[in-house]
């Protein structure tokens, strides 16, 4: 420090040259230069250095904590979403186990369901051939009947005449008498 003072002491005594010039002296000029330059940027940039470099380590940590905090969050939405998934698996399981029986149960039912139907359509067609039988056979007796009562009606027209017809209708006169005696 003695060298830099005497330095700038030594400055005011030098005769002031003529002209300005470069000095050559390379020992001479640029080792006090840069000592004096680097002494007072120690001396005055060191708090603000060591400012500007705690403000930087300040934002790092400051970073890294957060980053921290960001991480611990993210590790805890990773659990919850892990939970929610094996959850919703589980569910998912569940509505696929549930669904298998409930389209056993839906096609027992539909099975059951179409028996049935089979059956009544059944019954209705066994029902519909007996009415239709019994249709036909009434048909047929009455066609039977109607032929019968008109051979009949023929072979009386043929075969009556006015005699025979007046003792048939006072014989039948006679029947009817009587069995309005035997109701009174």
């Amino acid at each position: 420090m003695k060298n830099v003072t005497d330095s700038f002491l030594s400055l005011g005594h030098w005769p002031s040259a003529g002209s300005f010039g470069f000095n050559t002296d390379i020992l001479a000029t640029n080792p006090i230069n840069l000592s004096v330059v680097i002494g007072v940027l120690i001396f005055f940039g060191k708090g603000v250095l060591s400012d500007l470099l705690d403000n930087r380590k300040q934002r790092i940590l400051n970073s890294i904590q957060n980053s921290e905090e960001l991480r611990g969050g993210a590790m805890e939405q990773l659990e919850k979403a892990r939970s929610r998934l094996l959850k919703v698996e589980m569910e998912a399981e569940q509505f696929r186990v549930n669904g298998y029986s409930e389209i056993e149960r839906e096609k027992l039912n539909l099975i059951n369901s179409t028996y049935k139907t089979l059956e009544q359509l059944e019954n209705y067609k066994n029902e519909t051939i007996q009415f239709e039988q019994q249709r036909a056979i009434n048909q047929v007796r009455q066609r039977v009947f109607q032929e019968a009562l008109q051979g009949a009606i023929g072979t009386l027209n043929s075969c009556l005449n006015n005699e025979l017809h007046l003792r048939t209708i006072s014989a039948n006169i006679g029947m009817l008498g009587v069995m309005k005696e035997i109701t009174d």
